[in-house]
């Protein structure tokens, strides 16, 4: 894993950069306990204290039936994922920004010519507001989310499925992830995975930088000038 004080290049086999969303690119995990604990608190539950740690990773659709089935709420896993995206759709089109550095960093690969993609386990609903609010949409030639694929996040499915649609060898592909589950599952699609400092996953950096290929603890970090 490379830790170093000073900027670090993009390595020049990667020709592609494929993005996790929330965490990575945009600033949104804690906003995510708090609609946990607002929906389970509609059934008179209280939030486990490491609910977020047993869903890490999980798709939309794996989070929906990992609630039903452990906390039996009464409805169907349509109704709950809709009510997920209600809740936090006000906040992913207007409140959530970007990460800083981001936007200069996905110029720079525009103008080498790297494609880029985002795979995600949020709802591809969220996916599509955050980006439109935040005009980055036109910077990714393919959007992948976890309920398009068979396993969800330490699995490699929605990254090796993320790479199909780019046309992309795994071993040219470059994923930025900010927790361990999405990190395994950049390092088993074959990619070299550069983990990402986020204050919701600050207790886990030691496993963060022990799984990754590198960790940046902002995008200013990266070398630019070439």
């Amino acid at each position: 894993m490379i830790q170093t004080s000073e900027k670090i290049k993009i390595p020049k086999t990667i020709k592609t950069v494929i993005f996790d969303l929330d965490g990575t690119l945009v600033d949104s995990m804690s906003m995510w306990k708090d609609i946990d604990v607002a929906f389970l608190g509609k059934f008179g539950i209280t939030l486990p204290d490491r609910l977020q740690e047993d869903i890490e990773g999980k798709s939309f659709s794996e989070t929906a039936i990992y609630f039903k089935e452990r906390f039996h709420i009464p409805m169907s896993l349509s109704e709950i994922k809709d009510c997920w995206n209600e809740m936090a759709m006000y906040q992913y089109s207007h409140v959530i920004p970007l990460k800083p550095g981001v936007r200069e960093f996905l110029d720079y690969l525009k103008k080498k010519g790297i494609s880029m993609g985002i795979a995600t386990s949020n709802s591809r609903e969220l996916v599509t507001a955050v980006t439109k609010a935040l005009d980055i949409s036109d910077y990714f030639s393919a959007v992948t989310v976890g309920c398009q694929v068979e396993k969800g996040k330490p699995a490699p499915d929605v990254y090796l499925f993320a790479a199909g649609l780019l046309e992309a060898n795994p071993g040219e592909c470059l994923v930025f992830e900010d927790v361990p589950a999405g990190i395994l599952a950049g390092k088993r699609a074959g990619m070299t995975v550069w983990a990402v400092e986020d204050a919701y996953s600050a207790g886990m950096r030691a496993e963060k930088e022990k799984l990754a290929d590198a960790f940046i603890s902002s995008y200013g970090e990266i070398d630019l000038k070439e």
